[in-house]
């Protein structure tokens, strides 16, 4: 399975619109009912590790078929699909880049939410701010960093922080939600507002520490299906295995909140 992970820059390339799991379109059929050629889906960042593993586990179940993936952040991506990214499925880390989508009329049906998220306070393993909440985000002497606020991180991150009138001055906004935890991972923030699922991700590499006020500010994750994506029949699976049984399981063990 072939990985491609993207910033900002748009593809140049011929549009392929609409949302919905009715959605009909071109190639990738199979022999005998199973599924074939390329699956390409785009993703939030966060979703990285749990869509890998759901990818491969499409792919033994159909021999024949290629899962690529584009993980960014969804402001990015959401414009990558308006501009004319190919690609089968989109699954954001917020409605409000999903509806850049849908709002352009390129959906064909109403987009389905598979999970939700939740931020959390990440720090290095030895936490040498010592950060305990979420006011030691004002505190001038951290190095601290956030995601863009076009980001559904840190438009989560700007909620929660005006709400509890924290007044947070950030040293560096990160593209995507795992760019900032990649800076905690590497000791160069004291602290970084990121998703518990990527805190998870990280293992014994950072610490976590709970954000109570952030329960004001769950971020929802919706998928849709391209209605002329290249290969509908697999964008279909794809989005089916996520809502099922299996791919719930995946997400919650992830650390996922599940609709």
């Amino acid at each position: 399975m072939r990985i491609r992970d993207i910033g900002a820059t748009a593809l140049a390339v011929a549009l392929l619109a609409g949302c919905g799991t009715d959605g009909g379109g071109r190639g990738g059929g199979s022999d005998g009912g199973g599924l074939g050629g390329t699956l390409t889906v785009l993703a939030a960042a966060s979703l990285t590790d749990v869509f890998t593993d759901l990818g491969a586990r499409l792919e033994g179940d159909h021999p024949g078929l290629e899962v690529r993936f584009t993980f960014a952040g969804s402001s990015a991506l959401a414009t990558q699909i308006t501009q004319g990214a190919p690609a089968d499925v989109f699954a954001s880390a917020n409605p409000d880049q999903m509806a850049v989508v849908t709002d352009a009329g390129l959906t064909d049906g109403e987009p389905e939410v598979f999970a939700a998220n939740v931020l959390e306070i990440a720090v290095p393993a030895d936490n040498p701010g010592g950060v305990t909440g979420l006011a030691d985000f004002a505190r001038e002497e951290l190095t601290l960093a956030l995601c863009a606020p076009e980001v559904p991180c840190g438009a989560a991150a700007e909620e929660v922080l005006d709400a509890a009138g924290v007044p947070a001055a950030p040293d560096t906004l990160e593209e995507d939600v795992r760019a900032a935890l990649t800076k905690v991972e590497l000791g160069e923030v004291d602290a970084a507002l990121v998703y518990a699922t990527d805190v998870a991700a990280a293992g014994d590499d950072v610490e976590g520490i709970a954000v109570p006020e952030a329960e004001d500010a769950v971020s929802d994750y919706p998928v849709c299906v391209l209605a002329d994506a290249p290969n509908p029949a697999a964008a279909r699976a794809f989005v089916e295995l996520l809502r099922s049984g299996d791919g719930q399981a995946a997400l919650s063990a992830a650390g996922f909140r599940l609709p």
